[in-house]
């Protein structure tokens, strides 16, 4: 894939050039998008939360859920005493419970440009800038938007400028790699030094979870609540990054992912397990839309959830700072909304802080 204004990045620069070159790089283009002026737009009505925001003590571990009833109809009138919170197994004390619509979001939308998805990526791209549309409200959240084959591309750092956001997706495209002629196919030899194009031609999605978890949420303002929105068919073929460490990036990051399972012909060569993993991992679902209609209810059903999250806090009772991972479960203790097979969706844990 071409660079696009010095914000072409890599996998390979994992291992060669260091993350400080990719700090560098994605921090620009987050400070030069915030430096703009906001585009002059309606704004999205506000929807009144049920409680007033909470605050609560920087070293207080929150936690935003969802709960959903077998039918998948989000529940919205959850007490504290419906459900208890477990830290590695043992049971905390809750110190705020609240309903969260308002907060500020920071977003990232990452957009997989492989061949796999050169017949469906129009859909996509119209359904992303609905999305954007509809959602992002310009006086609290933010988007960035970052394509990918074997590397990644920043398309626009966080913004919340409408036109800049519609522009950056609308460029967005496959490029392919020398030798396509169509269907996945390539013939001929590459040239010797043509690393590029053998990138060019693969697909390294855990390092795109991974630098956007690090690099574009990971400086994200306090008290927003982060996401991760990914579009991709799942099938991993390079990169220096595994699941799990895509995975553990974003709980780091405190983002949320929702992935959406998109190949040719919208269905074929999907890789649905481990979307779900790096979905349900990170606290979010994953989709997998069988055409354009199905496509566009994946990208509300988002919206919905994130405008019906709650939001529990709670001081671990294990105080040590270790930096260690530590496992977070939230369990319904109402039997009534037990029988009803009320489930809930969370991040499934956190690393501690260290000591300065």
């Amino acid at each position: 894939m071409q660079s696009k204004s010095g914000f072409l990045v890599l996998a390979a620069a994992f291992a060669f050039a260091g993350f400080g070159v990719f700090g560098g790089d994605f921090a620009n283009a987050q400070e030069s998008s915030s430096a703009r002026p906001a585009a002059t737009v309606t704004p999205s009505p506000t929807i009144e939360e049920t409680d007033e925001v909470i605050k609560v003590n920087t070293d207080a571990v929150n936690v935003l859920f969802t709960a959903q009833d077998r039918n998948r109809r989000l529940l919205l009138n959850l007490k504290p005493e419906d459900i208890k919170v477990l830290e590695n197994g043992q049971p905390q004390e809750i110190s705020a419970f609240t309903r969260q619509v308002d907060l500020p979001l920071s977003l990232a939308i990452l957009i997989d440009t492989s061949a796999s998805q050169q017949r469906t990526l129009p859909e996509e791209k119209a359904a992303a800038i609905s999305f954007i549309e509809s959602v992002i409200r310009p006086t609290k959240d933010e988007v960035s938007v970052v394509s990918f084959t074997g590397e990644s591309t920043l398309e626009q750092g966080m913004t919340n400028n409408l036109d800049r956001l519609r522009r950056a997706v609308e460029r967005v495209q496959f490029v392919p790699p020398s030798g396509y002629i169509g269907g996945g196919v390539v013939v001929g030899t590459p040239p010797i030094s043509g690393r590029n194009q053998a990138t060019q031609g693969s697909t390294a999605i855990w390092d795109a979870v991974w630098i956007t978890s690090e690099e574009v949420l990971g400086p994200a303002p306090e008290k927003t609540r982060r996401a991760i929105i990914l579009l991709t068919d799942g099938v991993n073929t390079s990169g220096q990054k595994k699941l799990d460490e895509a995975v553990q990036a974003a709980q780091k990051a405190e983002a949320v992912i929702y992935t959406i399972g998109i190949g040719d012909n919208f269905y074929d060569g999907v890789n649905e397990g481990v979307l779900r993993k790096l979905s349900e991992g990170a606290g979010g679902r994953a989709y997998f839309p069988r055409d354009e209609v199905e496509l566009r209810q994946a990208f509300k059903q988002i919206q919905d959830e994130m405008r019906s999250q709650y939001l529990v806090a709670y001081e671990p009772s294990n105080q040590t700072l270790d930096g260690s991972y530590r496992k977070i479960e939230i369990q319904l203790v109402n039997p009534a909304l037990a029988k009803e097979k009320v489930k809930l969706t969370h991040r499934q844990g956190y690393f501690s802080k260290t000591k300065k």
